[in-house]
């Protein structure tokens, strides 16, 4: 029993702190799939929120997607006349995480981040960014996607290089709905790559 407990604890502490290489979780919504994503000129102008406005770490955090979204080809139109209107938010809460069970995702399962996986590591956080583009002209939702990572850090500026990197890992993504990110983090500049995108299957049901 001992042997199987240290195990699992190892496995639940390789896979928040990423010694294989960090990976994140995204989902993709569409609200017309048949119609082909994010056509057109590709500029944009962000869309903020009082409560964005007042945030200190937002003009951070806002960065790092123009960065990624520049690296689409995506340009800023800087006050003028753009096609898309991008949307930005994200959040940090304490996460689900364990080990096994039937329905349990490696993003989001088990004891709310306590008992002893947190005792030992840590508590665990769930980091999530949502960005969404609408039609500037009439203001139709076009594309969203969200991207979730998973660590034991609580602070979300932490997280927001991997979560702008998944989230724009490809612009857009295809079916399914459901990809996983493999990231590879530099040494030297701490900066993240991406190494790998995967669809996931959905979970199958056990057979009895």
């Amino acid at each position: 029993m001992a042997k199987v407990f240290y195990l699992c604890a190892a496995l639940a502490a390789a896979s928040l702190t990423g010694c294989a290489g960090p990976s994140a979780d995204v989902h993709v919504a569409r609200p017309d799939p048949a119609a082909a994503a994010l056509q057109g000129e590709p500029t944009y102008a962000m869309a903020r929120t009082q409560p964005q406005e007042g945030s200190t770490d937002h003009p951070q955090a806002e960065k790092l997607v123009r960065d990624e979204l520049a690296k689409h080809g995506f340009v800023d139109s800087d006050g003028k006349q753009a096609h898309y209107r991008v949307s930005m938010a994200y959040s940090t809460r304490l996460a689900s995480v364990g080990i096994g069970g039937k329905d349990c995702e490696p993003a989001d399962c088990g004891d709310s981040g306590g008992g002893l996986g947190a005792l030992m590591f840590g508590r665990a956080y769930r980091h999530t960014l949502t960005l969404r583009f609408f039609d500037y002209a009439n203001g139709e939702e076009r594309y969203k996607v969200s991207a979730v990572f998973v660590d034991r850090n609580a602070d979300p500026l932490h997280a927001l290089p991997l979560l702008a990197k998944t989230a724009l890992a490809k612009l857009p993504f295809d079916e399914p709905a459901d990809w996983r990110v493999k990231l590879s983090i530099d040494k030297t500049s701490g900066a993240a790559s991406v190494e790998s995108m995967k669809p996931l299957q959905p979970l199958q049901p056990l057979q009895r």
